[in-house]
Order: C-alpha cells, then sequence, then structure tokens
C-alpha cells in the first residue's frame, strides 16, 4: 500500500514538473475551509437522494451515494493538505493514513470508494457506473437498499466532521512525497 501511495505522489509531482494536469496527489497546505465545504457538499448530496426518491429518479441515487462518501474522502484530503485527481489514490492514501494510525475512518468508507481492477472485486464505484450508464430509471435494488445506505452516508459524513473539525493536526508523511 505505501508503494502505491507513494506512486500517487511521486507520479503527480511530475506531472506537474512537465505542466501537465497530475492524476494523482499532490501535496498542498491544509484547508480546513475547504474541507469544510466538502463537507457541505457531502450533506446536500444526500439531501438529493431524498429528493430523486421522491421524484422516481432512483437511477441518480447510487452516483449521489458515492458522491457523497467520495466528499466525505476529499474534506479528510484537504485537512491533510492533499490535492486529488484520482479516485483510485484518493481511496488509497486513505486507506494507507487509517492503517498507519494516522486517523479513524470505517474501512466500510474507505472500501465503497475503492477502485478496483478485477471484474469480481465491486464497490459502490461500479454501483454508480450501472446506474448512470444503464437504461434503467427505477431500480429495486435502490429502493431495498435505500435506508441502509442513508445511514452508512451520515455515518460517514460523522466520521469525517470528526476529523475535519478535530484541532489535530493532520501531516502526510514525508516518506510518501519525498
Amino acid at each position: 500500500m505505501k508503494k502505491e501511495v507513494r506512486d500517487c505522489f511521486v507520479f503527480a509531482a511530475k506531472d506537474e514538473e512537465k505542466g501537465r494536469k497530475h492524476k494523482g496527489l499532490l501535496i498542498t497546505k491544509p484547508d480546513d475551509k475547504m474541507a469544510e465545504e466538502y463537507i457541505a457538499k457531502a450533506k446536500i448530496n444526500l439531501q438529493l437522494c431524498d429528493l430523486y426518491k421522491s421524484q422516481g429518479y432512483d437511477y441518480k441515487i447510487p452516483e449521489e451515494w458515492f458522491y457523497t462518501l467520495y466528499y466525505c474522502a476529499l474534506a479528510i484530503l484537504s485537512k491533510f493538505g492533499i490535492e486529488s485527481r484520482s479516485q483510485k489514490c484518493t481511496a488509497a492514501f486513505l486507506r494507507y493514513a487509517k492503517d498507519s494510525g494516522l486517523m479513524d475512518y470505517d474501512d466500510e468508507f474507505i472500501d465503497r470508494i475503492t477502485v478496483y481492477s478485477a471484474k469480481e472485486e465491486k464497490s459502490d464505484v461500479d454501483e454508480r457506473e450501472t446506474a448512470r450508464y444503464g437504461s434503467s430509471i427505477k431500480s429495486k435494488e435502490v429502493e431495498v437498499k435505500y435506508e441502509y445506505m442513508a445511514d452508512i452516508c451520515k455515518k460517514a459524513i460523522s466520521q469525517a466532521e470528526e476529523i475535519v473539525f478535530s484541532d489535530k493536526e493532520f501531516k502526510v508523511p514525508e516518506e510518501l512525497y519525498e
């Protein structure tokens, strides 16, 4: 995991040096305001789920669940002082930070935004894509797990808020980017 996360930082820095948009993780300065804005955006996304549900637009809901969780992740990265342009690198950093004891965040929230290469491994990324690009508007599956997923998103927001509104200083270990 450490090598994967380090590669996310190293390749992004090289892209930036060459004047290209990076596709990884870049060290910036911690930005509490941006972190708080991502939390606000996550909460709005969760409200959108209720709106879409009331209007019968089930196909939009998995995308909003995913982005609710992803905005929580971006809020945490902002607290660390990391800019991300990669879902895969975002999840990899969160996994590394949790496993290294840099922060406390449930594995499930990280697993749900993880991009898997193997066909048999699925996450909310796959559900988002299926709902987004599939032909269905209504979904029995969304209806069945609506309350469960709303609860997951609320818990993720709550845990992300604990990190974002914490007075603790979160630092990216130098071994990841030097």
